[in-house]
């Protein structure tokens, strides 16, 4: 058998590495729905130490060093893909220094925490005092990435979550959203404002919408041995394949918002608890990108969210869950799920004006990152773009404004742009769905829902990153990312 020492010695370090990031991610789950506050600064130090060693792993010098022996390796196609994303993993991690992955985790720790506070509390000054520092640490990271690997800084801190994106490719899709999707919002207003709309009366319990949540988890498919649901101020889906981790929140006067968020974060929980589970630990079995990882909560949330077939079958749920009433009707609740109402919250926006709120950051936190906006100029800029986009007057708000997202406040710089691109593969996973199996509306009709997650299981959840983003796009659908699909998608659904 021809030596394969080096590629064994880094499988064995990813391996170690992904044990370690296993802890890491249930304290930092723990940290967004458990930890009382007083644990914060312990916690932050906690997760700066555990931080700071992964980068020590991921930076050593030998593993440059193994990579290079490894490549002259007999090595099958597999074990190919998997060094390739090693080498991609170690090269982004030696442009960072350790005392900046420290510095950043506990800027981030204790900008979070704050904010929890300071966005009820509509503090935007207050909020600066600790972003300043964040964004500081998102400019140094992006600019040492710029450095290392020839990217603009923006572009570099992107193509963390989506590799191979490119800020001329996001700005030539972007560019044409714009172009079409200010006059589509009007076109569907005009028509629903003609329709009849029953709204659902209140109040609807925490222990009655939990309930609803994971009775719509196991229908969806979500592996209870391998994970739970929980309640964070920003739902998200954590942990790790072995232990996957949901949260959601709910609100008394409003039961969608948990139920779809859940619904949305089953998407993400299904794709972690498919990965090739003989792979887990190496960087091969691991999420291809992060609009890819979107695209599946989307394919949950909005193409099966609201497609009238999968509405039908959640109508007797909710009678379940809340009780008999009008709004409940299968038609009438099919309309209000996809009622177009143009707001300030972009986690509660239906899929025609999401979009416009990806825009709009994406317009922001890019000139903010490269330098040609400071902190101070944000509020001003969210409030005109607000009101360009979508009509809506936020002057004052920051609560539901600037402050209504986690992401700044963890420094996830370069990650909003993958939400509206991974709309774009979930509609085009469902054309290419429906160009295979002419019968899938039909079956989903029936609640058979077995199609579409066995399209996704194959095409995507167990390929992981054997592929980079564009071949594992061209193998699933036929073709690379096509956004005339997701603009064929909202005009079939909202036009009719």
């Amino acid at each position: 058998m021809p030596s394969t020492t080096n590629y064994d010695a880094l499988t064995r370090t990813w391996t170690r590495m992904h044990h370690l990031g296993h802890l890491q991610a249930i304290a930092n789950w723990d940290h967004a729905a458990n930890m009382p506050p007083k644990g914060n600064e312990a916690r932050a130090a906690a997760l700066a130490e555990v931080a700071t060693l992964l980068h020590g792993l991921r930076t050593a010098p030998e593993l440059g060093q193994r990579i290079e022996r490894a490549a002259q390796e007999d090595l099958g196609p597999e074990q190919r893909a998997n060094l390739r994303e090693m080498e991609r993993q170690w090269r982004a991690a030696t442009a960072l220094p350790a005392a900046l992955i420290e510095r950043q985790q506990l800027a981030t720790s204790r900008c979070e925490h704050a904010w929890r506070g300071q966005r009820p509390a509509n503090d935007w000054r207050g909020f600066l005092a600790n972003f300043r520092e964040v964004l500081a640490v998102g400019r140094e990271t992006a600019q040492r990435l710029a450095d290392q690997s020839g990217l603009g800084p923006y572009e570099a801190l992107m193509d963390r979550y989506e590799p191979g994106a490119r800020c001329a490719q996001v700005d030539a899709v972007f560019g044409e959203v714009r172009q079409w999707l200010p006059g589509l919002i009007e076109r569907v207003r005009e028509r629903q404002a003609r329709e009849t709309v029953v709204e659902p009366r209140g109040p609807y319990a925490p222990a009655a919408q939990r309930a609803l949540c994971l009775q719509m988890m196991k229908r969806l498919g979500f592996d209870f041995d391998a994970g739970r649901l929980d309640v964070s101020a920003h739902p998200f889906c954590g942990g790790v394949p072995e232990d996957v981790r949901i949260t959601t929140r709910f609100r008394e006067d409003d039961f969608v918002t948990s139920l779809m968020g859940t619904v949305h974060e089953t998407g993400h929980a299904r794709y972690e608890q498919n990965l090739p589970r003989e792979l887990l630990g190496q960087p091969v079995a691991e999420p291809r990108s992060m609009a890819i990882h979107e695209s599946q909560s989307l394919s949950f949330e909005m193409q099966l969210g609201g497609h009238p077939g999968f509405v039908r079958g959640m109508a007797p749920l909710l009678v379940q869950a809340f009780g008999d009433q009008p709004a409940f009707e299968p038609a009438n609740l099919c309309r209000l799920l996809t009622r177009v109402k143009p707001g300030c919250i972009r986690v509660d926006a239906d899929e025609v004006t999401y979009p416009a709120h990806i825009l709009l950051r994406y317009e922001i936190e890019r000139p903010l990152i490269e330098g040609a906006i400071e902190p101070e100029d944000v509020p001003a800029l969210w409030d005109a773009k607000m009101m360009e986009l979508l009509g809506v007057d936020t002057r004052g708000n920051y609560r539901d404004g600037p402050l209504q997202d986690v992401h700044w406040p963890e420094a996830l710089f370069g990650y909003f742009p993958c939400y509206t691109l991974g709309a774009m593969y979930a509609a085009q996973w469902f054309a290419a769905m429906r160009r295979e199996m002419p019968g899938l509306d039909a079956r989903i009709d029936r609640g058979d829902l077995a199609p579409v997650f066995d399209w996704l299981r194959a095409r995507i959840w167990t390929q992981a990153s054997r592929w980079d983003t564009g071949e594992l796009v061209r193998r699933a659908s036929g073709e690379t990312l096509n956004p005339a699909h997701f603009r064929a998608h909202l005009e079939a659904r909202y036009l009719g």
